[in-house]
This record gives C-alpha cells, structure tokens and sequence, in this order.
C-alpha cells in the first residue's frame, strides 16, 4: 500500500473520520488564497517507552494522537492554527485563522515540491510488529547479562522506546506528499563502584526500522558492553586539567559538536536574519583546507533520514562547506523563497502543533587521509575527546561550550590516562579554522541524537572522521 493510501485510511476513510479529502482540499485552497506558501499538514502518531531500573520495570507509557497544523505565509509572515482534532468544523475554523495572515496581499502560492525521494526506511510500525511482553523481557536480559559480568556492577538502568509516524500534507492546489516514520531507541546505563568510588556509563543505539534490530542479541549485549566499558573507564579516571591545549576529537558521536557550533549557523532562518556568525560569508573560507561538510538526510535507516520533509520536499544531500569554503545553507521553503535560494528539505517540525523551520538531518563532516594514532602521536601535551555529553552554543556569536564523557590526556604522543570534568570552551567558526589534521575513518553516530530549537525536538544524526585541532580551551577540575 502507498503511504498516501495508507494515510488516506487515517484521516479521511475511518468509520469516524469527521473530514473528506474534497472538503480538505476545498477549504485549504481558499484559505491559502493570496497567500505565497502554505499547506495543510496532518499527522497521526503512536509511541511508547519501557524503562527498567534495578531489576523492575519502572515505567510503561503508550500514548496516541492525531491532529492537523494548517499554515499560511505571506512575505515573511506565517500564520499557524492547529488542532488535535481532524474534522472539518475544526479546519474551517483554522482556515478562518489563517486566512487573515494574506488579507490585502497579492501573492502566488508557490509551486509545490515535483518528487519524493525512493523510500528510505520502513514503512511499518514497530510497536505492532513485536508483543509487548517480549520488550520487558529483553529489559530483564539486559540488567541480568549485565549484572553477570562483574560484581562490580551495582545498579542497571535500561530502556527501550518506538513510535510510528504517519503523515500527509495537502497543498492549496491539491498536491498531496504522504510519509510513514518508524523510529526506535534503547539505551542502557550502568553504575559500578570499586574501593567507595562509584561511576557510570551509558551506550545507545537506535534508527528508522523496526524493534528487530535494537533487539538483537548482538546489539543489546554490544550496548552493555559499552556502558560497562565506559564506567571502568570512569573508575580510572583523574581530574581534567585546565587551559589551552591541542585536542584531538574521536569518530562519530563527537560530530555533536559539530552539529551544534558549527550546523545550526548555517540554518537559512538565522543567516535569512543575519544572526548567525557565518551570515554573509557565503563563497568564502570559513574553515581550514580539506573541510567539507554535509547534511544528508537521505541516508537509509538513519535516525535524522526523512523520505519528505515536513512541508513535502524530498530531503537531499546539500553541500554546506567544501574544502573549507561556505557553499550552502539549510532551506525550508519560507526561507529559501525569501534568500533566493532553493529549499534543501529541511523544512521540519516537532508535531503538528508547530510550525516548520530549517532544522538538519544527518550532518555530517567527512573523512580525510590521516589516521587517528598519526594525530595522537603528533601532540606534546592535550585531550583526546572520544565522548561528549551535554553542551550549549550561541548561534550569534558560534560561543560554545560542551562536556567530554569520555576523555583521555595526551603526554608525549601517547594516550596515557583517563580525565573526569573536561570542557571545551571556544567558538564554531574559530575552531573550524583550527583543523589541522582529518582522519579517513569517519563513523556515524549510533542513532540517539534530538536536536532542540526554538523549544522543538526532532531527531537528528551525527558524524565525523577523528580530527585534530591545534588548540581550545579545556575547563577541568584539577587542582
């Protein structure tokens, strides 16, 4: 079944279905009337999350919604209504709404989006594909495997979540872009003490596909095995130093920090704006030699890969630097219309009750020809940054500042020991200057990154070959 036919059957062809496809149509047309953008986007949803700590589940939660965002753009301004129910009282009331937003204004609703791209993921829904009972028994599997294994091992959290996404989004004209969103996540931590001292780890994996992955025997006890790794790591560790040094930053999961002081600066809102630090630097070197940038949110099965966006554009492979040059912004339709740019499809919202926005999908940082012990063996003194946890950025000024999880003190070449409380402090277009060194082993990150802006989360991937940077400044806690 086409994933317009499938979506057709939840809004328009249930047995309590309150709107028709004509009326829909009818009433968007008009509403968008003079308008330069807009469509109808409705969505239907289902998710749950099981958690488990110290041997008992803790939590089960499932929950169901559906709901419709009906928006209008003239100029620059966008008129958004939204509502949880889908009928047609509930759209005309929207339409009424919006409708004021173009009152007086003489534009052309745009063209809609020609293609999709082939299906990227699954189409099927991954809680209805697996018992419920099967999950809480994998959690119990996964805190007995990893209690087994040391009894150093003092408490087990565990958690397994999934949610099935149907939406479709109707243009003024007719036009009707359809999409099926299967996503799911398990994540396990672990606390282990040795001698008084008590420390944690955590591993996650996740993506666009069914439980059967996530599930498998090789993945949950690969998850643990991580976790517990990370904590001894932990258990070794001595307080980071502070100041200014070399770092050298691992493959996959670290493209975060690219992701955050670097990605959303070349979102098309804020450079539309002018409030990103990279705003009018287009064609010029923002970043050292052999840099090179994408966002790709056409990535089979990856957690930030979208068949359409959120507006009906087919996402894409866009060029944002090459070879240290700034080539491309991220464009929704209202930004890119406004810059004189093409829309990139990354035009995403959070829900139906939000209105969409430039957002990345899969960005990405690739590899060069170095390798990782050539950059370790080539610093005197400095960080070795392999896992980051939390981190903040001000996309006016590119300030940044983010926690390693997981990080190593360089001495002479080698990595000698683990260090607790480091912090990287500097700034996104800086720090892309001081790239001295890429690595040829670029890795993806596992599949558990959301992405927060203006009060919205969607999910979002990461990656990075190892790099060196000549120098940031490092905030410890050493004496």
């Amino acid at each position: 079944m086409s994933a317009i036919a499938a979506t057709d059957k939840l809004f328009f062809e249930r047995a309590d279905a309150a709107l028709d496809q004509a009326a829909a149509e009818h009433i968007v047309g008009q509403a968008l009337r003079g308008s330069d953008d807009g469509e109808l986007f409705l969505e239907y949803r289902e998710s749950e999350s099981i958690s488990l700590d110290d041997g008992n589940i803790r939590g089960a939660n499932f929950d169901s919604g559906m709901g419709f965002g009906l928006r209008a753009v003239a100029g620059e301004a966008t008129g958004y209504a939204h509502s949880g129910e889908i009928s047609e009282e509930a759209l005309r009331r929207a339409a009424a709404t919006v409708s004021a937003i173009s009152a007086g204004h003489a534009g052309v609703v745009a063209e809609p989006p020609r293609a999709t791209n082939a299906r990227l993921y699954s189409d099927a829904n991954p809680l209805r594909l697996m018992d419920f009972s099967a999950r809480t028994s994998l959690l119990g599997e996964i805190d007995a495997y990893a209690r087994g294994k040391d009894s150093r091992v003092k408490q087990v959290m565990a958690s397994i979540s999934g949610e099935w996404q149907a939406v479709q989004i109707l243009r003024p004209d007719g036009t009707r872009v359809a999409d099926l969103r299967p996503l799911v996540r398990l994540n396990v931590s672990l606390v282990v003490e040795q001698g008084g001292r008590r420390e944690t780890g955590s591993h996650g994996t996740g993506g666009r596909f069914a439980y059967d992955f996530v599930t498998q025997e090789s993945t949950w006890r690969g998850a643990v095995d991580e976790a517990f790794r990370q904590a001894l790591v932990n258990l070794d560790s001595r307080p980071a130093p502070a100041g200014e040094m070399p770092v050298v930053l691992g493959a996959g999961w670290p493209g975060i920090l690219l992701h955050e002081a670097i990605g959303h600066g070349l979102e098309g809102d804020f450079n539309r704006k002018k409030t990103s630090a990279f705003a009018g630097l287009m064609g010029k070197r923002i970043a050292s030699p052999g840099v090179t940038v994408v966002d790709d949110g056409t990535m089979p099965d990856r957690r930030g890969s979208l068949t359409v966006d959120d507006e009906g554009t087919p996402t894409s492979r866009t060029v944002l630097i090459e070879d240290g040059i700034l080539v491309g912004f991220l464009q929704d339709r209202l930004n890119a219309r406004l810059m004189g740019m093409r829309a990139t499809g990354n035009g995403r919202r959070q829900s139906y009750a939000h209105a969409p926005m430039p957002r990345m999908t899969n960005t990405v940082m690739l590899g060069g020809s170095n390798t990782a012990e050539e950059m370790i063996a080539s610093v005197k003194r400095g960080l070795y940054a392999v896992n980051f946890g939390g981190g903040q950025v001000d996309i006016t000024s590119g300030k940044f500042v983010f926690s390693a999880s997981e990080a190593y003190m360089i001495e002479d070449g080698k990595v000698t020991y683990p260090v607790k409380g480091a912090t990287l402090i500097g700034n996104g277009p800086d720090s892309l200057t001081k790239v001295e060194m890429i690595g040829n082993d670029m890795a993806l990150d596992p599949g558990i990154g959301t992405c927060g802006k203006n009060g919205q989360g969607v999910p979002v991937g990461v990656g990075q070959p190892t790099l060196k940077l000549s120098g940031l400044t490092i905030g410890g806690t050493a004496a």
